[in-house]
């Protein structure tokens, strides 16, 4: 899962001095010469990336992709940052987190009584969140392959906690870009 800052850095002839950009990419101190700078139009920077937030996915998901999760890059304005920042304020508000057991993966196993293959969940002692219900109705997780815990625990918390320190440094950052997120599974 990616959050990317796209800026363009076209220079046109029309421009004064005082707006153009100078870019130069160099590799071990040697400027790469296949690489032309009059030739370069934007710089994409990866400004967050998350594994298995998927109650972070789901947001995105939801809120800048009209639902559809293809993979693809979709556009994420500084509102839609600034609304993902206001909920995850509200969770942690009202949540917090309290010593108890918390689910830490999985794996099956036969049912005695039924027969059937059902999960068997590895418990350990860590921490889960009080008012779950205010975590589940504001940012709920998304279960799927691939897409890691579905506890409000200290997993979710720390997602939380880091998505709200990189969309605060993003928001006081400013700047000409635009973000674009994306995930990969």
């Amino acid at each position: 899962m990616y959050l990317s800052k796209k800026t363009y850095v076209k220079n046109w002839g029309h421009m004064t001095p005082d707006r153009k950009h100078k870019i130069t990419v160099r590799k071990g101190g040697k400027i790469v010469e296949e690489i032309k700078p009059e030739r370069i139009s934007e710089i994409i920077e990866t400004v967050a990336q998350w594994r298995k937030a998927n109650a972070i996915h789901n947001w995105f998901v939801i809120n800048c992709q009209d639902g559809v999760d293809d993979c693809n890059d979709y556009y994420v304005s500084n509102e839609q940052l600034k609304e993902l920042l206001k909920t995850i304020r509200l969770i942690m508000k009202g949540c917090k987190l309290v010593t108890g057991m918390v689910v830490n993966g999985y794996g099956f196993k036969k049912d005695e009584k039924t027969g059937k293959i059902v999960k068997d969940y590895n418990m350990e002692n860590g921490k889960k969140m009080t008012n779950p219900e205010l975590a589940e109705e504001l940012l709920p997780v998304l279960e799927g392959c691939f897409f890691g815990g579905t506890g409000y625990d200290q997993y979710y918390y720390a997602d939380l906690k880091y998505t709200k320190k990189i969309i605060q440094a993003l928001l006081k950052e400013g700047g000409d870009g635009s973000y674009y997120y994306q995930s990969s599974w």
